[in-house]
């Protein structure tokens, strides 16, 4: 019986090897040292490749791992080592893309770090527990951008828009009570 394709874990590491957004979906790294141990050592040794126009695959210690590179972020999908490479990259790329689109194509740390709040939501509406559930850029971007209160704003604007309704709301409540 064949199981699941089932993902280790999604790394968004910046040009220095450090963490922007990480999700672990497995216990092979049982501590917060032993994660940033596995995330140093991934990003030494794929940090000297040109990853830029396609994925690259690598293994590293008995994991496959499918990776990226946009500007000064590090884009990571880790699976076992008997795990398809063609689903972690399908994996890897709509990651990618989804970051891209909720981005608006300027896909660097100071703009990941700003909208950090939708690349978390990028990463749960990807994979939930190491199953895949979603690989389209486009409906993630969706769902994670219909998860915004005020979905009517332009993408640009959603998280200060969201604040301003959000302050709004509770403004009007108390004033009625």
């Amino acid at each position: 019986m064949e199981s699941c394709p089932a993902i280790k874990n999604i790394l968004l590491l910046d040009s220095e090897g450090k963490r922007v957004a990480v999700n672990y979906y497995s216990d092979d790294w049982p501590t917060n040292a032993a994660k940033e141990a596995f995330e140093k050592a991934v990003f030494a040794k794929t940090q000297k490749t040109n990853a830029r126009a396609e994925a690259e695959i690598t293994m590293f210690d008995n994991y496959v791992v499918v990776y990226k590179f946009a500007q000064d972020l590090h884009f990571f999908v880790t699976g076992s080592d008997n795990e398809n490479e063609i689903i972690l990259a399908s994996v890897l790329q709509g990651f990618f893309d989804a970051v891209g689109i909720l981005l608006r194509g300027n896909v660097e740390k100071r703009e990941a770090l700003e909208n950090l709040d939708l690349i978390l939501l990028c990463l749960d509406e990807i994979v939930d527990g190491g199953i895949i559930l979603e690989t389209d850029a486009n409906v993630i971007a969706g769902k994670v951008a219909s998860n915004s209160v005020d979905s009517g704003a332009p993408l640009s604007e959603q998280t200060i828009s969201q604040a301003l309704a959000t302050a709004r709301e509770h403004l009007a409540r108390s004033l009625l009570k």
